[in-house]
């Protein structure tokens, strides 16, 4: 019979630590929260300083009474949940469902999962933390009061189903706020002039500068030739030759939130699947007899804090030495975090620098490898030296027109070696060369290419630059940015298209009801705050009932004025002025979870069901008539056809955009490249800029 008896959240974690700690412990599993707000009614006591009403969550009574009876024939219970405020509420609630003294040493925390961590944790253990559950009940509090409240409005004013929160309406007002930069962006004419020089049979590219030393607006093609009439000749002279050393630093280790965004750049994962693989390799992964059987392989997921501790650095240090040489050695980096709450936490990173992603191709699933590389590349990389480049920037000179031409070469590359960062454009760091060049030297152009281009709109959000946003804008946190993107999708507020965010007329219709009717909570500034007032709630400097009631004061005014005075959206179902070419009768529009859809009157005899042509403001190149329409294949693949189909059999796999090609005057069109969009000519070699 165990003496002990630990409380993990999830069976997998259970297992792991189990092994560690030997046969006087039993390790069980709480399977998440067990005690909640109840779902069928809001939990709060209004008159009694907002004091939730915690229940038993359903299908969790058998998992209580299974931990209770353990917990009396145990010496001691140790509540082990996750190293963060989730964790620590679930830890207090257990304690007070078992009668544990929430002020004896009961809680254990640990941020990996590793036999020296565990050890180590069951050494200090200590009371439990009451700032960080105030923290996690203020947020959970402040939830309910704004979705349990203003989501039955909008089920009664609108349609059921649809929710509204701090965090996830924040997240789609954004994604409309860009939508909409996008709509009025009106694209500006500009220019450049590329010039191919030689020297000897070596040639280069340089860009023009400037003219006697003065910036030059090249917005029009006049101003260009304006410039083209000061060269008459080929013969540049290169006026100055600059060359330095720079060195670049590596990244530091990852966050929650820049493993999210690098996981989306370089493995093109979502969000959820980032977080669902990480906490896989957290909780363990059996290594096997020989390698120590199940082993957590990474630290604790959700953090924002980029500190690493002295055995992990140390151990990082020793391991880049052995495997690189002395050299590769970074000095310490320590970072400073921004806040408090951070200090206790580290970064994510491996448990081990030695267990390298090769070590672990064999035991690993493919997507799980794909990530624990990143990881471990990230984290050797943030402790390794410098790259250091060769630089040298050359101007020419013809009648004061003056060309820049950059050469660059890695002199030493340090942490380049294992890791470089992506980047939303997918330019790759390489050896630029130049010519070996001097001043008074002359050369010449073999050609001047001007250029024409065309400001572009702000991209749309991806869930990676999304997240970077929110994340600068100081909204949500670690443990929120996956299931906020989760929501506004399955409520229908946004969808993705070719993996950005797009708002549906749904989300735009609750949206702007929020804006109306209770704008604190759309407003980022606001819900930032609200951020670091549960901050300081875990540093112990507020309570949370203060924060809760300065809240409530004005949202409640605010929901008695929202009752009484917002009207009634009724979604009507719109003639869409066709028939159904299966029964005859007449086809409709209706609100569906992703916008609006062709159905038939005749439902539910009939289930006939058609998207609506979206049309794209091109008028179509062949018949001249009709407008240019996006489609869907047989295969859901996305096709761009004429409207006035069958009479016009117009089609293109690429978008085509309004403006004719500058070169030839034929038809542009918006090709998908990697890692995002290029405007090419359909019919010469005109390409223009890529764009992410």
């Amino acid at each position: 019979m165990a003496d002990y008896l630990v409380i993990v959240e999830s069976p997998a974690k259970a297992k792991t630590i189990e092994r560690y700690l030997g046969k006087k412990y039993k390790v069980k599993a709480s399977m998440g929260h067990v005690i909640d707000l109840p779902k069928s009614q809001m939990g709060i006591d209004y008159e009694n300083d907002y004091k939730p009403k915690y229940i038993t969550i359903r299908g969790k009574g058998p998992v209580l009474k299974e931990l209770k009876t353990a917990a009396k024939k145990a010496k001691k219970v140790y509540l082990a949940a996750d190293p963060d405020r989730e964790g620590e509420a679930i830890a207090w609630h257990l304690a007070h469902a078992l009668n544990i003294d929430e002020d004896s040493d009961c809680r254990v925390v640990f941020n990996e999962i590793t036999k020296d961590a565990i050890k180590e944790s069951f050494k200090q253990p200590r009371a439990i933390n009451m700032n960080l559950v105030d923290a996690q009940q203020g947020r959970r509090i402040l939830d309910r009061l704004v979705g349990y409240n203003i989501s039955p409005l909008l089920w009664k004013k609108v349609k059921k189903g649809l929710s509204a929160g701090r965090v996830q309406s924040v997240a789609v007002k954004m994604i409309i706020d860009r939508e909409n930069e996008i709509k009025n962006f009106q694209p500006e004419e500009y220019w450049s002039i590329e010039g191919l020089f030689n020297k000897g049979e070596e040639s280069f590219e340089g860009q023009f500068y400037r003219v006697d030393n003065e910036k030059v607006n090249l917005s029009t093609k006049a101003d260009v030739d304006n410039v083209l009439k000061l060269m008459p000749s080929k013969e540049f002279q290169v006026e100055s030759v600059k060359k330095k050393e720079r060195k670049r630093n590596p990244s530091l280790p990852f966050t929650t939130s820049s493993l999210q965004q690098e996981a989306a750049r370089k493995l093109n994962y979502r969000a959820r699947k980032t977080m669902m693989l990480a906490q896989q390799l957290y909780e363990g992964i059996d290594l096997g007899k020989k390698e120590g059987g199940i082993t957590g392989l990474i630290t604790y997921m959700r953090t924002d804090s980029t500190r690493l501790s002295e055995t992990a650095r140390n151990e990082g240090r020793q391991f880049i030495e052995q495997q690189y040489g002395k050299d590769y050695v970074g000095a310490d980096r320590s970072s400073k975090s921004k806040q408090k709450t951070q200090d206790a936490h580290e970064a994510i990173r491996p448990t081990s620098a030695f267990r390298t992603p090769a070590s672990l191709k064999a035991i690993l699933s493919r997507d799980q490898y794909r990530l624990y590389k990143l990881i471990w590349e990230r984290f050797t990389s943030s402790l390794m030296s410098p790259a250091i480049m060769d630089t040298v920037t050359v101007t020419l000179n013809q009648n004061g027109v003056q060309f820049r031409a950059n050469g660059s070469q890695i002199k030493f590359k340090g942490f380049m070696e294992v890791y470089i960062e992506g980047n939303d454009d997918n330019k790759k760091e390489e050896d630029r060369l130049l010519p070996e060049l001097e001043e008074g030297m002359t050369v010449s152009s073999e050609k001047i290419m001007p250029n024409q281009h065309f400001t572009q709109p702000p991209p749309r959000y991806t869930e990676a630059r999304l997240v970077k946003t929110m994340e600068e804008k100081g909204i949500g946190r670690p443990s929120t940015y996956a299931p906020t993107l989760d929501t506004i999708q399955k409520r229908g507020y946004v969808s993705l298209d070719n993996k950005r965010f797009v708002p549906t007329e749904l989300g735009e219709i609750v949206i702007d009801l929020v804006i109306e009717f209770f704008p604190e909570i759309i407003d980022i500034d606001f819900t930032a705050q609200m951020e670091h007032d549960l901050d300081q709630i875990e540093d112990g400097e507020i309570k949370w009932i203060k924060i809760i009631d300065d809240f409530y004061q004005g949202f409640e005014k605010r929901l008695q004025k929202a009752e009484k005075e917002m009207e009634k959206i009724e979604i009507k179902d719109e003639p869409a002025g066709e028939q159904c070419e299966k029964c005859g009768s007449e086809m409709v529009y209706k609100m569906g979870r992703y916008g609006k859809f062709m159905a038939c009157s005749n439902f539910p005899e009939c289930r006939n069901t058609k998207p609506i042509l979206k049309e794209i403001g091109v008028d179509c190149p062949k018949c001249k008539k009709g407008q240019i329409v996006e489609r869907k294949s047989k295969k859901k693949r996305t096709f761009y056809g004429c409207d006035q189909y069958p009479e016009c059999d117009f089609l293109s796999w690429d978008k085509p955009i309004e403006r004719p090609c500058p070169k030839c005057e034929e038809m542009l069109v918006e090709k998908k490249v990697k890692k995002g969009t290029q405007i090419q000519c359909s019919s010469c070699d005109y390409k223009e800029e890529q764009q992410s």
